[in-house]
């Protein structure tokens, strides 16, 4: 179970006086118990809990790279670099990512599936796209090729 996993690294992390990975580990855990207390003040049902800690990985990656793009662009590498180790540590954690042959073969299924053909089809292929590989697809690589697949 990812939690357990993480829970173990952030004691490894400890015993080998990696202060950097620590607290890395640590925003990890903090997030996915805030989320933990956010789906249980929910009226909606709990989602499977390895889906749920994935999306809140999926989350603060997303907020890494882009800090990290802020960064480099506004010539602080120092803190881009923090931000692409804490990014290493939390790719640890998140399942592999469909590669863009892979994007592009789903989105081949789905668009015979679904009959699309045109750029008003496209909420309808991201949705059965999230639906089916939500966990794997990286959505911005996902958008483009749907895009030019239905253009």
């Amino acid at each position: 179970m990812i939690r357990d996993d993480i829970k173990a690294a952030t004691i490894t992390a400890m015993k080998a006086g990696e202060k950097d990975r620590t607290a890395a580990l640590r925003q990890i855990s903090a997030k996915i118990k805030d989320r933990d207390i956010e789906e249980r003040t929910a009226a909606a049902p709990a989602t499977d809990d390895d889906v749920l800690v994935t999306s809140v990985l999926q989350k603060m990656a997303k907020q890494r790279r882009e800090s990290i793009e802020m960064y480099e662009t506004g010539g602080r590498q120092e803190l881009a670099d923090k931000e692409k180790a804490e990014l290493a540590v939390i790719e640890e954690f998140l399942p592999q990512m469909m590669d863009e042959d892979a994007t592009r073969a789903a989105i081949e299924a789905i668009k015979a599936d679904l009959g699309a053909s045109t750029m008003k089809d496209m909420g309808a292929v991201m949705g059965e796209l999230r639906t089916r590989h939500g966990a794997v697809l990286d959505g911005k690589l996902a958008s483009g090729l749907v895009k030019a697949a239905l253009s």
